[in-house]
């Protein structure tokens, strides 16, 4: 039977003049079409005429004219299946959507092509990057990257700058260095909590607001340790993100506010590669990201900047800073760092505006 002809068919059994029994040319009406035969005997000569001409040109159908109990079957089932079919379908695709916070990330791992991977040593851990949901996506990328956190780091050195020379500045390594710890455990804060755990939980919330704002986000941590080290950490975001933070809080105990580690105003230090190429982004990301925790009523240490020789700087191919959100005595319940991340949110649109 041609296409055309099923197509008419169907027509006519949505039209209710097929019946499901005795499906002769002679039976194609219902009861209540008895009354309309000569409309209906038109529309059947039709199919009838174009079914002999059917029968000629295509070898592969029945050559009987009639339309059988059979095939009026066969094109009812086949259109349940399919209309099922697409019930199913969509039934899954609202699911998928319903709950797509797992769905919408990707694992990243280190690759040890990447450019200044080979000075890391601890690499075995994996970032996870998240996706803002499309109709707000904005198609970019903010690495955020839960300071300290990795089991072994402090028993492993590496190499502070990668051209070899030494640090100009001190910090948890001591100036004049030229290899630093992997990865330092941190401070503890006043109520005995480490500082590794808070940075967590302000990541977490910075990663939310981030997402909520249409930013795709790559978590470097979200556990209590993650097998990446300062240099891995820097590397997988330079490949993967539009710009880095790193969250922590500063060994003080005065509750002294919130800053970021800036680029030394060293001649030798911003003249060595990355840095001399990146300084000025890392600057501007961190002055816009202080002046966005200073619109929600953080309290701001000094100018809110403090130069400071990172390893995370002196690999750095993207805008990337350390951020320290407060001290030792700093509150950080719900609240706080809920305000902490709409500014952080603040300053960067204010960066890529």
């Amino acid at each position: 039977m041609g296409k055309s002809l099923k197509a008419r068919l169907l027509i006519l059994l949505g039209m209710g003049i097929l019946v499901t029994s005795g499906c002769s040319k002679s039976d194609i009406y219902n009861e209540d079409a008895v009354k309309s035969s000569l409309a209906t005997e038109t529309i059947v000569t039709e199919v009838a005429s174009y079914e002999a001409a059917s029968t000629e040109s295509e070898t592969t159908e029945s050559p009987s004219s009639e339309v059988t109990e059979t095939e009026v079957f066969s094109i009812e089932e086949t259109s349940s299946e399919e209309s099922l079919e697409e019930e199913i379908s969509t039934e899954a695709t609202e699911e998928n959507l319903s709950d797509s916070s797992d769905a919408d990330n990707k694992i990243i791992s280190m690759d040890h092509s990447w450019k200044y991977a080979d000075f890391s040593k601890i690499n075995d851990g994996t970032a996870t990057l998240y996706y803002a949901d499309p109709p707000i996506a904005k198609g970019i990328t903010i690495c955020i990257n839960a300071g300290h956190g990795t089991k072994g780091g402090t028993d492993v050195k590496t190499q502070c700058h990668p051209d070899g020379s030494a640090k100009v500045t001190g910090g948890s390594t001591a100036e004049g260095s030229t290899m630093a710890t992997a990865v330092s455990t941190g401070t503890t804060m006043l109520d005995g909590t480490p500082e590794a755990t808070v940075t967590l939980k302000a990541s977490l919330a910075a990663k939310k607001a981030l997402l909520e704002a249409g930013y795709n986000v790559l978590m470097i941590r979200e556990s209590d340790d993650v097998q990446l080290d300062n240099i891995a950490r820097t590397v997988i975001a330079n490949n993967i993100a539009d710009c880095h933070i790193a969250i922590h809080y500063d060994s003080s105990e005065n509750n002294k506010g919130v800053f970021f580690c800036g680029v030394p105003d060293n001649k030798a230090y911003r003249s060595m590669e990355p840095v001399a190429t990146h300084w000025q982004d890392h600057e501007r990301l961190g002055k816009c990201l202080i002046d966005g925790l200073r619109s929600n009523s953080l309290k701001i240490n000094g100018n809110g900047e403090i130069p400071i020789d990172l390893t995370q700087t002196s690999y750095s191919t993207i805008p990337s800073i350390d951020l320290e959100i407060g001290d030792r005595a700093s509150d950080y319940s719900d609240a706080t760092l809920s305000t902490t991340s709409a500014g952080i949110v603040d300053g960067i649109n204010a960066f890529f505006q």
